[in-house]
């Protein structure tokens, strides 16, 4: 959200661990997540120590990430607003949420990462199949620097981490994504910009925080038509070009090098056809290759539809003037025909983020409302809108068509208890629900396909835009910790309404993972069944401060784990990926 602020000034279940000892409020607070720059490229044997795998400590903190004398080089501007900051954060802002105290946010495996270059892992069950020879991305907050104030979990840098496979060798590397925030506050040696989703907490401290900025903005010390994104929240492949994506910036371009290792190429506005922001959640089109993205923000028009051609080429924007104000529009669906969009009941208001309040707020009063659209459209001329009360869609699944183009169903989970939706998401829960418009009665169906908690839904990505029969989903562990995966078969609804969890696997009592991926046995054979493949995803041993890579049978009743690669460093809970297999990697 860093660039709704930049466009405003120009026009976890287990208990906290404290992270670092009270300082004085005119020290340097800022400590460096990582050592000395990486500069290794070439791959590096696993080499397991205790001192790897130990649990953080507050001790071990200090001692691994505060780096000596970082303001000594300063200019006493530069020391004069940093202390500006630490007095804001010890004596003026109001107490931390949980949700906003560093202390619980940071705590077990959400805690940050050093850079990893590429280095070999080790495969200590199974085989890993021919099919999964390529790359499995998987996008993350990641913060630079140990926060001392107000942070939220969809705060923190960008990391990517990145699983590497040729011929049943693997290769983990995490690296940072090389945004124009992160290399700003990398050479300052200290955060200069507020945490949007947190950091403007209590009027009084916002009016204070901004008085900082807007000093550090005169001073020169920071450039907001660099826009200040975090590229954090997942990455897309279209076009023959690989992105890092966070919804209120530009994308970010990324390559790829033969032994695993990732290099960020930088910001990408498409030829200057893309000025502003694009979702974090593209979707592209498995027949035409196209991908097709969205904008929303606080200014009208609130939401604007686009797509980019088979080269990756954007064309012209579709505004749509018709959502009268702005919500948190996070995802979207597309059918062959049509975009749809779910306008919830989170609201969003820069109004209230400058107030002290939170830029995302539940709006009990308002009636969701689903706009179908479609997807080749010049103009929003042809959008319709539908009413569905206690509609509130975070995150989509699927979409498609029935009777001729009339009906429009969609898969997606609903948000019961969307108050806590960005504030106490451990209270979240999420009911996967399949929805039926009929375009031209206006009727909308729904009915939920499971009564689990589940979110971070994947199916087989061939099935994009058409009926598909199979889901993968995170169960909540409570969120936004996932303690296991389970298998929908969604025919099964058509039946009796029943309950269509078909397969699970739970993780066992300390292990968490991410949102699952789907890779298919055969991807080239179109008579291929579409569970016929396999499940991939990072998981976290809490108990012994461990991570590993599982691959499990797609077709199993139980999920059946094939194989686990014991990965050389931990890997934190994150957010969305993608794996792009080997011949795709050639083109890039």
């Amino acid at each position: 959200m860093d660039s709704l602020f930049s466009s405003s000034f120009s026009t976890l279940s287990s208990p906290p661990r404290p992270l670092l000892p009270p300082l004085s409020p005119f020290r340097v607070r800022s400590v460096p997540i990582e050592k000395e720059p990486q500069t290794m490229t070439t791959t590096t044997k696993m080499s397991r120590t205790r001192e790897q795998t130990k649990r953080p400590t507050p001790s071990t903190m200090n001692e691994k990430h505060t780096r000596s004398s970082v303001m000594e080089n300063k200019s006493p501007l530069v020391k004069i607003f940093k202390a500006f900051d630490d007095i804001i954060t010890n004596f003026i802002g109001p107490p931390l949420r949980h949700a906003i105290n560093p202390k619980h946010v940071l705590s077990d495996n959400f805690f940050p990462v050093d850079e990893l270059p590429p280095t070999e892992c080790e495969v200590s069950k199974g085989t890993l199949p021919s099919c999964l020879d390529g790359v499995y991305l998987r996008n993350g907050p990641n913060p630079q620097f140990l926060p001392q104030g107000p942070y939220h979990l969809f705060d923190g840098d960008g990391m990517v981490h990145v699983i590497r496979i040729s011929k049943g060798k693997v290769t983990l590397c995490s690296r940072y994504v090389k945004t124009s925030k992160y290399n700003m506050e990398k050479d300052a040696g200290f955060p200069i910009i507020p945490n949007v989703i947190a950091g403007f907490n209590g009027l009084t401290a916002s009016m204070a925080r901004m008085a900082v900025l807007t000093g550090r903005l005169l001073a020169g010390q920071f450039d907001p038509s660099k826009d200040l994104g975090l590229a954090n929240t997942n990455l897309a492949l279209f076009g023959n070009k690989l992105y890092a994506l966070w919804e209120s910036d530009l994308p970010y371009a990324l390559k790829l090098t033969p032994d695993g290792d990732i290099i960020t190429i930088g910001r990408h506005d498409f030829g200057g056809k893309l000025l502003t922001s694009m979702t974090a959640h593209p979707k592209i089109d498995p027949v035409t290759k196209e991908a097709f993205a969205f904008r929303y923000g606080p200014m009208r028009p609130f939401l604007t539809l686009f797509r980019f051609n088979e080269n990756g080429e954007k064309q012209a924007d579709v505004p749509i003037f018709s959502m009268t104000s702005p919500s948190f529009l996070h995802d979207f669906s597309i059918t062959k025909n049509y975009a749809i969009f779910s306008e919830n009941q989170i609201r969003m208001s820069m109004m209230a983020l400058m107030g002290g309040g939170s830029l995302f707020t539940p709006d009990p009063k308002k009636i969701p409302r689903v706009g179908v659209i479609p997807r080749y459209a010049k103009d929003e001329k042809e959008i319709k809108w539908f009413e569905v009360p206690g509609w509130n869609n975070i995150h989509s699944i699927n979409a498609w068509e029935e009777d001729d183009g009339d009906t429009v169903v969609v898969l997606a989970p609903n948000m019961l208890s969307v108050e806590h939706t960005l504030d106490r998401m451990n209270l979240i829960h999420a009911s996967v629900e399949k929805m039926t418009i009929n375009l031209k009665t206006g009727m909308v169906s729904r009915h939920p396909l499971s009564t689990r908690n589940l979110d971070f839904a994947v199916f087989n990505p061939a099935f994009v835009a058409v009926k598909n029969r199979y889901i993968y989903c995170g169960i909540g562990g409570p969120m936004p910790k996932i303690s296991g995966i389970v298998k929908l078969d969604v025919s099964l609804s058509d039946i009796d309404r029943q309950e269509c969890i078909v397969a699970s696997r739970i993780f066992g009592p300390g292990c968490f993972g991410g949102e699952p991926f789907f890779v298919a046995k055969e991807p080239d054979n179109p008579d291929a069944d579409e569970d016929d493949g396999y499940i991939i995803s990072y998981m976290h041993n809490e108990n012994t401060n461990e991570s590993r890579f599982l691959v499990m049978d797609a077709k199993s009743p139980t999920l059946e784990i094939t194989a686990i690669v014991e990965l050389p460093q931990r890997v934190p809970y994150g957010f969305h990926g993608l794996f792009v297999k080997e011949s795709d990697l050639k083109k890039l």
